[in-house]
């Protein structure tokens, strides 16, 4: 049915004279998402019966009269039905005439008379969406929001006991709705009876003017059904009394319910939304904490290490100065070497030099023996030799190279002083000292000179100018 086609019927009846228990919403979701249609279902108790004008709207959260709808649908009849059992119905909403905003709306059931029979729980229209948030706190803030969602938890268990007291209570008025409305039904038939009596009245009214010797007795008898009808009439106004009692106080008790639900709502997305800031939170704190042992470690290993380098350099500090030491006691060595080795050398020149005359005086003997001397002339120049004093043989340096069994090459002789390595007189100076100087090594930034038998004292004393 088209719900533009007429006008709802309306009132301006306010929320305390409504009844919202006669009519139930079932299944109606929290949100519903905007451009679709939506199906509102419902169950009529038996607590109501059914009109042609009655109607289904959607109002915002906040309305106080029935005149407040946004838009309705005109609510089907029940058929094959009975009165005496609850009826499932639906009504499909199209999505042309449903709100556009978010605000919160809700269904009513609305009778011909404009008086809302029932109400659902609050609902939106928007798009379902999954915002993450990362809010990043303190520890104190952590443990504030930790005593925070206790307390929540510890309302939340308390709205819940409340709210299944509320139901409870619910649950009882519904029992004594039933009650009162057998007694309502009573009052009915007692009503009924009245008018039965009234008419039974008229009729013994009438006998009456035929009948006055029975006027005693039937005026007592009437006597007594009056007192019966006044008593019947007080207590259909006490019972009308205690049943509109009783209904505003289950109203009362229905929007208290609606609100409850709506809070325990609120506070358990709230809460779900701190149990995830505090999981993103506790992921985040492990994280940090992972890192800080990390770099105390790497810390560690950086003292450690540090230590180590400074034994290492008090070390090389006392090695160093060791080596410089030897190398100052080697090079005063390699002076008093050069030293020894120049008189030496001059010993030697001297030597050869008186070398240079013995073998010219000998070249002269051998050639004068050579004149006058037949085969035997060997055994000639035996003599002549021994002929020659060992005191003139002990004034040479090296010993005479014509006495005994010495011969011509021991005069010459050239020893290395690193090596002990000898070489004949006549291998050049130059050859001689590039030998020498092989055995040694030029420091080339302060021209110190080592052995190359101390290596590892030459690599110290570079290594200690590359330190300067």
């Amino acid at each position: 049915m088209d719900e533009t086609s007429d006008e709802p019927p309306t009132s301006a009846v306010l929320l305390d004279n409504c009844h919202f228990s006669q009519v139930t919403f079932n299944n109606v979701e929290k949100s519903y998402v905007p451009g679709g249609d939506i199906t509102c279902y419902y169950t009529l108790t038996n607590n109501i019966v059914p009109r042609g004008k009655d109607w289904v709207g959607i109002f915002q959260v906040g309305w106080k009269t029935t005149r407040e709808y946004y838009t309705f649908m005109w609510a089907p009849l029940p058929s094959g039905v009975s009165g005496d059992t609850a009826v499932q119905q639906q009504i499909q909403f199209k999505a042309y005439y449903l709100p556009k905003d978010d605000e919160y709306y809700q269904f009513c059931y609305v009778d011909q008379d404009g008086v809302v029979r029932g109400a659902s729980v609050p609902f939106q229209f928007r798009a379902e969406t999954e915002d993450d948030i990362l809010v990043v706190t303190t520890q104190g803030e952590v443990e504030e929001i930790e005593l925070q969602n206790k307390n929540l938890l510890k309302e939340n268990e308390e709205l819940k006991e409340s709210c299944t007291s509320l139901q409870k209570k619910n649950m009882d008025l519904q029992e004594q709705l039933k009650k009162i409305q057998k007694l309502q039904n009573g009052f009915e038939s007692l009503k009924s009876n009245k008018e039965k009596l009234e008419l039974e009245l008229n009729s013994l009214k009438k006998e009456n003017k035929h009948l006055k010797e029975l006027d005693n007795c039937r005026e007592a008898e009437l006597h007594q059904l009056k007192e019966q009808i006044q008593n019947v009439t007080s207590e259909k106004e006490r019972l009308e009394t205690r049943l509109k009692t009783a209904l505003d106080r289950m109203d009362q008790l229905q929007s208290q319910v609606l609100n409850y639900e709506k809070e325990v709502e609120n506070l358990a997305r709230l809460d779900h939304d701190k149990t995830e800031q505090l999981e993103s939170l506790k992921e985040e704190n492990r994280q940090l904490r992972v890192t800080v042992a990390e770099q105390r470690k790497h810390k560690e290993e950086l003292e450690r290490a540090l230590e180590n380098l400074k034994g290492m350099e008090a070390s090389l500090s006392h090695f160093l100065q060791n080596e410089q030491d030897q190398n100052r006691d080697l090079m005063k060595e390699l002076e008093e070497t050069k030293h020894l080795f120049q008189i030496l050398q001059e010993k030697k020149n001297e030597t050869d030099k008186e070398n240079q005359e013995l073998k010219d005086e000998n070249d002269a003997l051998l050639r004068r023996l050579s004149q006058t001397a037949d085969l035997s002339s060997f055994s000639v120049v035996s003599p002549s030799q021994h002929q020659i004093s060992p005191s003139a043989m002990g004034t040479l340096v090296f010993g005479n190279p014509y006495y005994g069994e010495v011969t011509w090459h021991s005069a010459s002789i050239r020893k290395c002083p690193m090596c002990d390595e000898v070489f004949p007189e006549d291998i050049d100076t130059s050859q001689y000292e590039e030998h020498v100087q092989s055995h040694l090594l030029d420091c080339p930034l302060c021209h110190e000179t080592f052995e190359k038998s101390n290596k590892q004292v030459f690599d110290d004393h570079i290594y200690c100018h590359g330190l300067e």
